[in-house]
């Protein structure tokens, strides 16, 4: 049986990855369709290459990708198609990494949390609606209005510690 994960579930659980990637474009194909954009040949060829595991790349990283299989070696390459993804949902930008990771439910708006193994570099989308209201009312009460926060923790995967990965 085919399993998708749940949020929270995908880097640190077995799963189908076939299927998790191909649901994964099949929503971000249909949420651009919403939106009345499209994912050009550039633009899918990006996401496809965040979609392969459940890490964040660097936009160099992605650039290396994307110049080997012919879309140009230039940098904006890279940086206009992971920008166009950010701006659509359709990935996310991790601030401690410098880098990017494809968004695993890009059906709906959210603001996730990210899990980050620091010994395998997997990473998983948690929903973080409580996590941030509880930000903003903490907030609130010193007399500042959160405007956007990326709520990033660090630490091992069950698998990384149980292999003593430390």
């Amino acid at each position: 049986m085919s399993q998708i994960p749940r949020p929270g579930d995908a880097a640190f659980t077995p799963h189908d990855h076939h299927a998790c990637q191909s649901g994964a474009l099949d929503a971000a194909e249909a949420r651009l369709a919403e939106q009345g954009a499209r994912l050009t040949p550039v633009r899918r060829r990006t996401l496809e290459i965040l979609l392969e595991a459940h890490r964040a790349m660097g936009a160099y990283e992605v650039l290396d990708r994307l110049a080997a299989e012919g879309f140009g070696r230039q940098p904006p390459v890279a940086y206009r198609a992971l920008d166009f993804l950010v701006e659509h949902g359709l990935a996310h930008r991790l601030q401690r990494l410098n880098a990017f990771a494809a968004c695993l439910h890009p059906a709906k708006d959210h603001a996730p949390a990210f899990l980050i193994c620091r010994a395998c570099d997997q990473l998983a989308e948690l929903a973080a609606a409580p996590v941030r209201a509880a930000l903003s009312d903490l907030a609130q009460g010193a007399g500042f209005a959160v405007e956007r926060a990326t709520i990033e923790a660090v630490g091992l995967c069950a698998a990384c510690a149980a292999g003593g990965r430390a």
